[in-house]
């Protein structure tokens, strides 16, 4: 493989064209902190039954795939792979952007972010929330140290390889704690579950991935440098087997449910009664984000094209974001049984589907963390030397026939 000669991002026209945009989504956000905070949360679809609404949907996508961005940064470290390593830099900025702009939206929809300090400061240590906080910022600290050992001069590769393997261990371990936020809720039928865990390390893969192959090509074509179509093949393979994984877990996830009997309502509301969120599983999540990306991408003519990846990364983020609203908020959506083997009968709509319905304001701050990580990662490529020069194969893999993926 050649030299790979890194350069920062050039300030042209386009660039502060998409700068302004990103700008004007962060606006919009912060109008939506401000309009909640003053108004209260009545004004978005949430309430006592629905207490996680859409933010927090965006907030855990960009969490989990913050820690799949990290993918190609660790297959390059960790596995050895030279042909990922040019794009290793990348890989780690765009995680920790991502985990940044997941977790703005986390702190904004607090409704009182200013209590983010008891949260720093009085750690529950029966919590899995406490136990995130430390995954979150370890995140941070270790990502951040591999990006520079990566950009030092004269760097040992040990040491390299070394805190990149640190960095792969940590991201299974933050994407298994924030899986773990829903596994360990017993209470709610629809998260109770141990495979959890491991569902949200296959969803990071899968999500992490498909935002990593659009924010490259996106860069790239801005900044007008070449990315082989072998390596975009490679890619979206890779993206295929990813999103092969979170089926396989999925359906691990409702067969194993299925058969205790005491889940057996909380399914058929899942797979069969439960109106939209029946619909976003079926259609958003298993075809949309699975079954159609898996068979662009293995398509012997069709998936050997660029644009097949970048339609199948498109393709997994939708899926990505129904799969977790049916997790999100359908989870909440059925009722609790507080009292097992008894009736309850009261004025909070006990055993009654809850309803929700998001509102602007809780578009505008979601959007809002895709706009700061998306700022992050563009101040991070125009003021540091992040992005190669050229990903076309012939530099990248010289023995590679063109348009092919090892």
């Amino acid at each position: 493989m050649a030299r790979t000669v890194y350069q920062e991002l050039k300030l042209t026209p386009q660039v502060w064209m998409l700068a302004l945009l990103v700008g004007a989504f962060i606006a919009g956000a912060a109008w939506s902190v401000l309009y909640i905070e003053h108004n209260g949360h009545i004004v978005t679809g949430m309430n006592n039954q629905i207490v996680w609404g859409l933010p927090h949907v965006f907030a855990i996508f960009l969490i989990v795939a913050a820690s799949g961005a990290l993918n190609v940064a660790s297959i390059a470290s960790v596995f050895g792979k030279t042909v990922y390593k040019p794009m290793a830099r990348l890989s780690g900025l765009l995680a920790v952007a991502l985990l940044a702009g997941g977790l703005a939206v986390l702190v904004l929809d607090l409704g009182r972010p200013d209590r983010l300090i008891v949260a720093m400061t009085e750690y529950n240590f029966r919590s899995i929330f406490a136990w995130n906080i430390y995954l979150y910022t370890g995140f941070f600290a270790i990502v951040g140290t591999y990006l520079f050992v990566q950009m030092a001069r004269g760097m040992p590769n040990k040491v390299i390889t070394g805190v990149g393997t640190a960095a792969f261990l940590w991201r299974l371990a933050l994407t298994t704690g924030t899986g773990s936020i829903f596994g360990w809720l017993v209470a709610r039928p629809g998260y109770d579950a141990a495979i959890m865990a491991p569902l949200f390390v296959a969803m990071s893969f899968s999500f992490g991935l498909a935002v990593f192959i659009l924010v490259l090509n996106a860069l790239f074509r801005i900044a007008g440098r070449p990315v082989g179509a072998g390596l975009m093949n490679r890619l979206g393979r890779l993206l295929g087997i990813f999103a092969a994984l979170v089926l396989y877990f999925t359906a691990v996830q409702h067969l194993t449910a299925l058969y205790a009997a005491e889940h057996g309502d909380i399914e058929r509301f899942f797979l069969r009664d439960g109106g939209i969120f029946t619909t976003l599983f079926w259609i958003g999540q298993v075809v949309v984000g699975g079954a159609l990306p898996i068979a662009l991408v293995f398509h012997p003519s069709v998936g050997r094209k660029p644009g097949t990846t970048l339609l199948a990364s498109v393709l997994v983020i939708l899926g990505g974001f129904a799969q977790l609203y049916v997790i999100v908020i359908g989870g909440q959506a059925f009722p609790l049984e507080i009292f097992p083997g008894y009736e309850a009968s009261s004025s909070f709509l006990d055993g009654q589907i809850a309803s929700y319905k998001p509102t602007l304001a809780e578009f505008a701050l979601g959007l809002g963390g895709i706009a700061v990580a998306m700022a992050i990662t563009g101040l991070g490529v125009v003021a540091l030397r992040i992005l190669p020069q050229d990903l076309s194969d012939e530099t990248i893999d010289p023995h590679a026939k063109p348009g092919e993926a090892a």
